[in-house]
């Protein structure tokens, strides 16, 4: 049955917000996924013979699921920053047009990376743990005494639009500098007004009060964090992981937080996701650990909704998309 409509569109997920879905169906036919999670045999079933995909999650989209869409695919976006569930060279050997949604989430989770930053440092979760267990020590003048932001040295471990967006707000709290590792320098004008040096890793580590992990996930970032880095940092040092979990050898800074190595960490992203109730991080006074939620606005999701709906509809017409992974 034919609807007059020029393109297949198959939408990964029931959640994908509406200013996404209403873009593409002007001029698509759309077929979505209803299982949560996602089931995929229903996914591998409903995307045979489509045009486009938005894919909503943060499934495995590879060579299964292209073979399963068939040769007629020509345009897919995603609706995350990391791509790093996405077999890309299968993707592109394929030359299929592959978009995804940076940018539009800077501004939450550099909100939220903040938040954590300061969470860990002045003690929040290990606060209200007293509360809970009767522990409010108020007859002391020296209890719960945390780290300052002002006048500290803030290093970054991936400097890309995230991470400059964190640096901006940190710069209202009077900070001393801002360090950073990245493979390649960014602009001179970025760095003026940041007050932003490139340095080597092995100086971030042993020169930061606040380190912040704000990488994607690669074959180079993974595990880089460990028990060698962890005892490079300062005992003062927070650490902030807004990145991706497996950048972090989690068991490593299990042990480093537990020996006070470093003095707490703040993490939006762990190694697995979710994390299970009874993970030994969790017994820790020292660690502020969010289920993942640095873009979870509603403003924020319906624009990452709209840019990927935008991205499908380019390439479905051979044109270059808003923001093209490759």
């Amino acid at each position: 049955m034919s609807t007059g409509k020029a393109y297949k569109v198959l939408i990964t997920h029931p959640e994908v917000p509406q200013e996404g879905i209403d873009l593409l169906k002007e001029n698509c036919e759309l077929i979505q996924v209803q299982s949560l999670p996602t089931n995929r045999a229903e996914l591998l079933q409903k995307i045979r013979g489509v045009d486009g995909v938005l894919w909503g999650g943060h499934e495995a989209l590879n060579a299964e699921v292209l073979d399963a869409a068939g040769p007629q695919l020509k345009s897919i976006s995603t609706m995350s920053a990391g791509i790093d569930y996405v077999d890309v060279p299968e993707v592109k050997k394929r030359k299929i047009p592959l978009g995804h949604t940076p940018t539009v989430l800077n501004t939450a989770v550099a909100d939220l990376a903040v938040g954590l930053l300061i969470a860990a440092g002045r003690r929040f979760h290990e606060g209200r743990r007293k509360i809970e267990t009767d522990n409010w020590e108020n007859y002391h003048l020296n209890w719960m005494l945390g780290q300052d932001i002002r006048d500290s040295i803030v290093g970054f471990y991936g400097f890309g639009g995230i991470g400059q967006a964190i640096a901006k707000r940190l710069s209202g709290f009077d900070i001393d500098q801002v360090l950073y590792t990245t493979r390649r320098r960014v602009h001179k004008e970025i760095e003026q007004e940041l007050n932003a040096k490139k340095v080597d890793f092995d100086t971030l580590l042993a020169q930061s009060d606040f380190v912040v992990i704000a990488s994607p996930l690669t074959a180079d970032t993974q595990g880089v964090f460990n028990t060698t880095a962890f005892n490079k940092m300062k005992e003062t040092a927070v650490l902030v992981n807004i990145g991706r979990g497996k950048i972090v050898n989690q068991d490593d800074l299990y042990e480093a937080l537990k020996s006070n190595k470093i003095f707490a960490a703040g993490l939006d992203v762990t190694d697995p996701e979710p994390l299970s109730a009874k993970d030994k991080l969790l017994s820790l006074d020292n660690v502020v650990v969010l289920p993942h939620i640095g873009s979870a606005t509603k403003r924020t999701r319906a624009e990452m909704a709209t840019i990927a709906a935008h991205n499908v509809l380019r390439g479905l017409v051979g044109e270059p998309m808003l923001s093209p992974a490759y």
